[in-house]
């Protein structure tokens, strides 16, 4: 039976109007299993004026308040763990163990944002001025959006909305609508955990919808995960109306491999970072860099031995190392990028195409593909394949490898494999990329620090998650006040009698 989901809107439940309906599917059997709403302009706009009316009710809640309220959430959320990583598995198609990773990951910002009380302290100089103090004070920006994507549909939703709820924003959160079940849910247990009906919002839909929200003045600030071009597209025209943009677009992560690495080690790595998800994340390891030919040759054995035992199966099998695509058109994409490889001269070990996989026959699966001898004129190496396909880029000497990363014009994520701290130092500091890691394959930052890649992997000043979410969903306004001890003599007015006060004069800090 085909579901059929809803907007929710002002605490509950809402039924869409446009006559426009998205199809959800089973990515392990390739059927239909929901309809979601596609929301028009005037949906948009109703759901933005219900979020500005219930904005400023959830700002008065003391910070204190609002971190107990996510306090709250954070106990529904883990209660509802294993239900909410079955409903995510069933739409996505990653494992189970991957869904409650992904739950899990939006719940440590969550569990940052709880220290709201703490970050939203402003400054304070006593006596700057002869009976002059200066204080700063953050405030909440008003109402603000989230357009996030499909691969990860609890943990980018909770980064986006946990600091800008802390801060005292309302939030309309623009899902995936591949996959919208987990976020109407979190939407249900935001309200249960005493969110103000109003300030936690859910409208799916289309370009429609996400234009509705980038040209409407009452939205103050958008962020935004998905690809570089649509990114690109957001981040411009948001900031041409004025308002604040977070964009994260695309990636081409590299690990560099160095002759001294533990190569048992990497490639076990390598298999996890490469075709875990199916590949379906921005900070997967998509090129192998191994600096030398001899560092080549054996890594390349260790991981064409590994690849040959991944079980590639459906998501809510136990066995499964990873599951289906999302979606046919993404199983599409990968076989062309696969048959665009050989064509370009790149060397094929193995071929992930025509994977079946048993009660999953007509299932979005495909099978890890393992290139060697990559080149950086190909488009295999210069594009986002975004699938289980891992590329080998041999590399002469470590100064190649490290010019391989900062040409490339996605700066997402990059790591090093090495023994030598000389090497990985000097590696951390040149290299031009926004999230490094060092003998971490997939270098994701915990929540109290920022998650952002650079050059064409993100577009803005303020990155996710940490002191920056906290700075990007806030304004901040300096106070500059005057008590001369002389004033309590002085008359109702404040001036005594015959005094002419000059509203031109600006009162020296001295």
């Amino acid at each position: 039976m085909v579901r059929e989901l809803t907007h929710f809107i002002g605490g509950q439940h809402v039924a869409g109007a446009s006559g426009n309906f998205g199809d959800v599917f089973d990515p392990n059997l390739g059927q239909v299993q929901a309809r979601v709403p596609l929301a028009s302009k005037a949906e948009v706009e109703a759901v933005i004026a219900n979020a500005e009316a219930a904005q400023p009710v959830w700002a008065a809640f003391n910070p204190q308040k609002r971190a107990r309220v996510l306090m709250k959430f954070l106990t529904l959320v883990q209660d509802e763990m294993d239900s909410l990583a079955a409903l995510l598995s069933s739409e996505h198609g990653k494992t189970i163990a991957d869904a409650k990773g992904d739950i899990q990951r939006g719940l440590e910002v969550i569990e940052f944002a709880v220290g709201a009380p703490h970050l939203l302290k402003g400054e304070y100089t006593e006596s700057a001025g002869t009976g002059i103090d200066v204080y700063s004070i953050r405030q909440p920006l008003g109402v603000v959006a989230g357009i996030t994507p499909f691969n990860f549909p609890a943990m980018i939703p909770l980064w986006k909305a946990g600091p800008a709820l802390a801060t005292g924003n309302a939030f309309v959160l623009k899902p995936s609508e591949r996959d919208p079940s987990v976020p109407l849910r979190l939407a249900e247990l935001f309200l249960e955990a005493g969110l103000p009906p109003g300030v936690f919002n859910v409208v799916n839909g289309d370009k429609v919808a996400v234009d509705a929200l980038l040209h409407d003045p009452r939205i103050k600030a958008v962020g935004f995960v998905g690809s570089t071009p649509i990114a690109q597209y957001i981040y411009e025209t948001a900031t041409a109306n004025g308002k604040r943009a977070q964009c994260f677009g695309g990636a081409k992560n590299h690990a560099i491999v160095m002759p001294d690495a533990d190569l048992d080690d990497v490639a076990d790595q390598l298999i996890g970072a490469g075709y875990g998800s199916a590949g379906e994340r921005c900070m997967a390891i998509s090129v192998a860099v191994p600096v030398g030919e001899e560092t080549a040759d054996r890594l390349l054995a260790k991981l064409t031995e590994r690849v040959h035992k991944l079980n590639i199966g459906r998501s809510d099998d136990p066995g499964t190392d990873y599951g289906p695509l999302v979606g046919k058109d993404g199983v599409d994409r990968v076989n062309n990028y696969v048959q665009i490889g050989i064509d370009e001269g790149a060397e094929l070990v193995i071929d992930g195409r025509g994977v079946t996989v048993p009660g999953g026959e007509d299932g979005y699966f495909v099978g890890a593909t393992l290139f060697d001898k990559v080149t950086p004129e190909m488009r295999i190496y210069k594009e986002e394949i975004f699938g289980p396909v891992l590329s080998v880029v041999r590399a002469k000497d470590y100064e190649e490898g490290l010019r391989l990363a900062n040409e490339h014009e996605y700066g997402n994520g990059v790591a090093i494999f090495t023994r030598d701290g000389d090497t990985a130092r000097d590696f951390a500091a040149r290299v031009q990329v926004g999230m490094v890691g060092i003998n971490v394959p997939i270098p994701v930052p915990i929540a109290y620090y920022t998650f952002g890649g650079w050059k064409r992997s993100g577009f803005g000043d303020l990155n996710q998650h940490g002191p920056d979410s906290f700075r990007f969903y806030t304004k901040t306004k300096t106070v500059t006040q005057r008590w001369p001890s002389g004033m309590k003599e002085l008359g109702p007015v404040g001036r005594s009698a015959g005094s002419t006060p000059n509203a031109f004069v600006i009162p020296t800090m001295d």
